[in-house]
């Protein structure tokens, strides 16, 4: 997997091969995410369709759906509303995430407490919760009920304690390590592992995709934070810093402090410990990240998630959904979107 750890200026094609091959079955997910929130009160109505149009990669949903189609599912729709519905929770998270860090933009668009504040923005967040919760009591499997419940209240607490921590330069990789296996990668083997429970397979195929999702969604964060300090990469509409600027102490971050000097590492909590930041301050944390060759070095971590995912589907047959499922986790390291 050395490949992976220099970025490569073609994108990997597994996630719009994900996309079109159940572009239809998005386009269910996408009515009924629309038809849900749907409501009499003005302004969750205005405040949910600004959101919607904002849109997103769908990939939390689009993994429900290949997993569901890996497992041999194939009628009903349960497939779809479960889809929604992991989409719903990763969209409150987000909400939630916006008022905590007093996010300005998301997908280039201004976040919804930048335009109607943050009372607002909280209620509506839970409003998607409980839309999601409805849901998941309609679908009836209690164990669906069970895991997105647990994964939701894993992912606040994974908030707390990032909060917890926040700013703090000499925080350890195992403290991050389960700062972003609660935020992000517990949602993720949550999507996986309802589509196979959609489709009654065995238990270790259950836990197989479970795995899958986790380790899919560790590569894809640490990629995320290493992309947000990634200066030699040409980026599709995400501007760099985005983590600096919250205060947010990410692996690079903490690789960073690993490698400098006792100046260098003091004067990287002296700029964390600013209320307010400067370019001047990023530029040197930046200048930084290139001396030690930080950024080689997150990706390397992220590699060893990669095989762990990919070798958790060697309990599937061979086929197309396979195939891309295997690519999603080189994606998920190689994306600049």
């Amino acid at each position: 997997m050395g490949t992976v750890v220099q970025l490569k200026n073609k994108i990997n094609n597994s996630y719009f091969q994900l996309r079109d091959s159940n572009e239809q079955r998005l386009a269910l997910v996408e009515e009924r995410i629309e038809k849900k929130l749907d409501s009499h009160v003005e302004l969750v109505k205005e405040m949910t369709d600004y959101h919607i149009k904002t849109g997103g990669k769908r990939l939390r949903a689009l993994l429900t759906l290949i997993s569901a189609k890996l497992c041999g599912y194939n009628s009903g729709s349960r497939d779809v509303n479960l889809a929604a519905c992991v989409e719903l929770i990763h969209s409150a998270t987000l909400m939630h995430d916006d008022v905590i860090d007093n996010g300005l933009v998301r997908r280039n668009k201004k976040t919804l407490n930048q335009i109607w504040g943050n009372q607002s923005s909280v209620l509506v967040g839970d409003y998607l919760l409980s839309r999601c919760f409805e849901m998941m009591v309609e679908d009836g499997n209690l164990e669906v009920l069970k895991l997105l419940s647990s994964t939701s209240s894993k992912i606040a607490q994974g908030e707390v304690l990032q909060l917890q921590h926040k700013g703090e330069v000499d925080m350890l990789e195992e403290t991050y390590l389960k700062i972003i296996t609660a935020k992000t990668a517990e949602l993720f083997a949550a999507a996986t592992k309802v589509g196979a429970i959609l489709s009654n397979v065995d238990s270790k195929k259950k836990e197989a995709l479970e795995f899958y999702g986790r380790n899919l969604g560790l590569t894809f964060q640490i990629a995320d934070d290493t992309l947000d300090y990634n200066s030699e990469l040409k980026l599709f509409g995400k501007k760099i810093g985005k983590d600096f600027f919250e205060n947010k102490i990410t692996l690079p971050i903490i690789l960073l402090c690993q490698k400098t000097s006792e100046k260098e590492k003091e004067n990287i909590k002296n700029i964390f410990s600013k209320e307010n930041k400067d370019d001047k301050d990023f530029n040197y944390i930046l200048s930084l990240i290139k001396k030690y060759n930080i950024i080689s070095d997150c990706y390397r971590k992220a590699e060893h998630y990669i095989n762990l995912a990919g070798n958790a589907l060697s309990a599937f047959d061979e086929d197309d959904n396979k195939k891309i499922m295997l690519g999603l986790t080189s994606f998920s390291l190689e994306r600049d979107f």
